[in-house]
């Protein structure tokens, strides 16, 4: 199921510029794929001097992750109130920085381990199908019921 920028966002404490993500491609019970392009702008907020690291993808991960989270969540009547992130594992980058890329990136979020709050999951990034980093991230937050 397809997910457009404006649906997203409303999953996210995220706004404007904020909200890295344009769409979610495809999720499931385990797995989201979301396509981001504001890495692209001259004015994505977490750019500095004029460059975007590629340390930021942990950022666009994480956003992934708490869309799934919250699609997950939805799917079975609760919502997620907030959450941060725990812990970074694993971390690999294979460039230095997302502004010189043209193309959109792809963010993959797999759900490796879920107890109560606690989430893990696997995060890879990569543009026109090259890998651009990899990691695994914690995250830890709070559920309640609609209402």
């Amino acid at each position: 199921m397809k997910v457009n920028r404006n649906a997203l966002c409303k999953l996210i404490p995220h706004t404007g510029s904020m909200c890295l993500l344009d769409s979610v491609e495809s999720w499931d019970e385990q797995r989201i794929i979301c396509i981001a392009h504001s890495h692209l702008s001259s004015d994505n907020p977490l750019r500095y001097m004029g460059q975007l690291s590629v340390i930021h993808v942990l950022e666009y991960g994480a956003q992934a992750m708490a869309v799934h989270g919250s699609l997950s969540a939805q799917a079975v009547g609760e919502r997620i109130r907030g959450g941060y992130i725990a812990a970074v594992r694993d971390a690999r980058f294979h460039i230095e920085r997302l502004d010189l890329l043209e193309q959109p990136l792809t963010l993959e979020a797999t759900r490796l381990i879920s107890s109560g709050e606690n989430q893990i999951y696997r995060i890879r990034v990569s543009a026109a199908r090259q890998p651009i980093a990899e990691a695994r991230l914690m995250v830890i937050n709070s559920m309640g019921a609609d209402g």
